[in-house]
């Protein structure tokens, strides 16, 4: 990660501005976090949290957000959680830039735009994607059918991805806490659909893609329902939703 910001020099030399950094990438491995669990993951004080959250803040690197409640609320305000703004991600290293969006956009206009250009694009997304599988193939394949989300994670986080599998109701919750093209899929959503599409290969079912970074989430997020036998799905089966939230 690349430092953000200008830090004093006695700053540096106590370590400060690295701590900082751990707790920038502690929310981009895992998402958006609340003082308690960064403290917890981390080995800090409560009270060291929230001075690296402040300094944070302040350079634009993460912003608070209300945190998701599921099921009933309990009583009192819930905890804030945070996460990374556009420029804390632009912190990281990144494989996107203008020049890919000046890409894609020269192919939707020379496919004649409208319909057809979207159709280039995607046509563009998924051969990519399929150049991507080759790896993530080759690890799900190798993996027991109760670990290949897992397997799937894995293989994500060795591309930049930062991808962990949980167990949810009736499935499983595959995530992907950074998205090295996420600029880029905020403008060409085909990219996510292809990249759904992959996963519901891979992992022989219907997989539905619940939140993206490129749609504004924290993280981007795909259910994968538990299932007896595999399933066989044609490609627009899984694309429906993905790249998007679901209404």
């Amino acid at each position: 990660m690349k430092n953000v910001g200008e830090a004093p020099q006695e700053e540096l030399a106590t370590g400060e501005r690295s701590t900082r950094n751990r707790v920038a990438r502690s929310i981009l491995d895992h998402g958006p976090s609340t003082v308690a669990d960064l403290a917890g993951r981390l080995g800090l004080t409560h009270a060291a949290v929230r001075r690296h959250l402040d300094t944070l803040v302040a350079e634009n690197v993460v912003e608070p957000r209300e945190q998701r409640v599921y099921g009933a609320r309990t009583r009192g305000r819930p905890a804030k959680a945070f996460a990374l703004t556009d420029c804390g991600r632009d912190a990281f290293e990144q494989s996107y830039d203008a020049l890919a969006v000046e890409a894609l956009r020269w192919i939707e206009r020379t496919a004649g735009g409208g319909a057809a250009g979207e159709a280039a694009v995607a046509a563009f997304a998924k051969d990519r994607m399929e150049a991507q599988a080759e790896a993530y193939r080759k690890a799900v394949d190798a993996a027991a059918p109760e670990e290949r989300t897992e397997a799937l994670a894995k293989a994500l986080s060795a591309d930049g991805y930062a991808a962990t599998a949980r167990n949810a109701p009736v499935g499983e919750q595959l995530c992907q806490h950074h998205c090295p093209v996420a600029h880029v899929a905020e403008r060409y959503p085909q990219l996510c659909e292809a990249e759904t599409e992959v996963f519901s290969r891979l992992l022989g079912t219907h997989v539905q893609r619940l939140a993206t970074i490129a749609h504004g989430d924290g993280v981007c997020t795909t259910f994968i329902p538990r299932s007896t036998a595999p399933q066989t799905t044609t490609p627009s089966a899984s694309a429906s939703t993905a790249g998007r939230n679901p209404a």
